[in-house]
C-alpha cells in the first residue's frame, strides 16, 4: 500500500466513525414510536362507569364528583356536553339549567335580558353568564346522601380535562355524551357544530386514547366516525321509545336508519354503522330494579351475547342498586354506568372481579 495512501484511509475512517457516532443520537431521536393502542381496545376489567362523576356521593359534573371517583378508584369517567352561544363545551347533563341544581347569584351585566338564567337553554347563554351560578348547593331529592358543594360553578370540558390530567389517570377512560336533543333540535346547539366544538377539544387535550364518545342521537356518532375515526363511538339507547320498532318513518335519534330495516334488532343496526358498544337501559321502569313487581328488563343475556359475537361491548344505564348491577354481572355485561360507583364496587367484591386501583394526584 502506497505511504500516501494509508493516512487518507485512516483519516477517512475516523470520519465515518466520527459520523456515525453523531447519527447514533439522531436516529435514536428520530425512530418513530409504535403507535399507542387505543385504551377501549385494550384487555380491560369490568367497566365501572361513575355517571357524572357518581352524582349519588357528590355534585354531579363537578371538581369534586370527579375527584372523588378517580380517588375511589373507577374504570371510567362518564360524563355528558352541551354547547354555549359562544361555542364553548360546558359539562353539564340539562340542555336546560335546572332549578334542582343550579341557583342564580347575578348578572353578568346590569339589565342583562337572559337574566334569571336558571331556566334557559344552555345554547342561549354565553359561558360568561354560565359561570355566574351556583350549581353546588343543591342536594338532589333522590340521594339525600350525596355531598353538596356550595359555589361549584359548571365546568367547561377544558377544565375537566385539566383536572384529569392533574392525576396519575392513564388508565381511566372518559366517555363523553353528546347531548343532542335529535327530537328537538332546536333546544341544543346544531349537531355538527357541537360535534366539532367536542371533537376539537378532545384533540387539543392529548388525552384522544382515553376517550369514547357516546350519544342517543346517532347521527352525530356517524359524524365523530367520519371526523376522527380512532375515537370509539357508543350508541346509547332507551329501548323502543326512541328506536320507534313498527312506527312509520324513521326515528330522529338513528341518524338516517329505520331500525325496521333490521326487524328491530338493536346490535344489527349499530354494527351497521360500526358501532364499538352500545349502552341500552338496564330496563323499566328506569328507576325500577331486580325484584320489582313492575319491572321489565330491556338488557338481556341474548343482547350481550349477539353483541359479542360482532365485538360489540354491551354497558347498561343507568344502574346503582346491588341485585340489578349483580344481575347484570351475571348476564355478561361488559360493564355498567352508576349513580353509584361504591355499590358497583361492592358487587365487584362479591364477585372477585379486578377492582379498579384508586388514583393519585400527580
Amino acid at each position: 500500500m502506497s505511504k500516501y495512501l494509508l493516512p487518507i484511509l485512516l483519516s477517512s475512517s475516523f470520519i465515518l466513525s466520527a459520523c456515525k457516532d453523531d447519527n447514533d443520537a439522531d436516529s435514536v431521536i428520530s425512530t418513530p414510536k409504535p403507535p399507542v393502542k387505543h385504551l377501549f381496545y385494550q384487555d380491560r376489567p369490568f367497566d365501572l362507569q361513575a355517571h357524572r362523576g357518581g352524582l349519588g356521593l357528590q355534585t354531579e359534573s363537578s371538581i369534586a364528583s370527579f375527584s372523588h371517583a378517580l380517588e375511589m378508584g373507577v374504570t371510567t369517567l362518564e360524563l355528558d356536553t352541551q354547547v354555549t352561544k359562544d361555542g364553548q363545551v360546558v359539562v353539564t347533563h340539562d340542555r336546560q339549567i335546572s332549578k334542582n341544581k343550579c341557583l342564580d347569584v347575578a348578572p353578568v351585566t346590569g339589565g342583562d335580558p337572559m337574566y334569571p338564567y336558571v331556566g334557559k337553554y344552555i345554547k342561549d347563554l354565553t359561558l360568561e353568564q354560565i359561570k355566574t351560578m351556583d350549581c353546588g348547593s343543591l342536594r338532589l331529592n333522590d340521594y339525600p346522601g350525596q355531598q353538596v358543594n356550595p359555589g361549584a360553578k359548571m365546568l367547561t370540558l377544558k377544565e375537566f380535562f385539566s383536572l384529569v390530567q392533574s392525576y396519575k389517570a392513564d388508565n381511566v377512560l372518559m366517555n363523553i355524551e353528546t347531548k343532542i336533543e335529535a327530537g328537538a333540535p332546536e333546544q341544543t346547539a346544531p349537531r355538527e357544530l357541537f360535534v366539532k366544538a367536542v371533537l376539537k377539544e378532545i384533540e387539543q387535550s392529548g388525552l384522544e386514547n382515553q376517550i369514547t364518545i357516546q350519544s342517543f342521537d346517532w347521527g352525530a356518532l356517524k359524524l365523530v366516525r367520519e371526523l376522527n375515526p380512532k375515537l370509539p363511538i357508543v350508541a346509547l339507547t332507551n329501548g323502543q321509545q326512541f328506536l320507534q320498532a313498527g312506527q312509520e318513518g324513521k326515528s330522529p335519534w338513528l341518524g338516517g336508519i329505520d331500525i325496521d330495516d333490521f326487524n328491530g334488532d338493536l346490535v344489527a343496526a349499530v354494527h351497521s354503522f360500526g358501532g364499538d358498544a352500545i349502552s341500552p337501559v338496564h330496563g323499566n321502569p328506569q328507576n325500577g330494579k331486580i325484584g320489582d313487581a313492575n319491572y321489565v328488563a330491556y338488557t338481556t343475556k341474548e343482547m350481550i351475547e349477539k353483541a359479542h359475537k360482532v365485538n360489540i361491548k354491551v354497558i347498561p344505564w343507568t344502574v346503582s342498586d346491588f341485585a340489578t348491577i349483580d344481575h347484570l354481572v351475571g348476564l355478561g355485561a361488559d360493564g355498567v354506568i352508576t349513580d353509584l360507583p361504591d355499590v358497583a364496587r361492592l358487587v365487584m367484591m362479591k364477585n372477585q372481579m379486578k377492582l379498579p386501583d384508586p388514583v393519585a394526584k400527580k
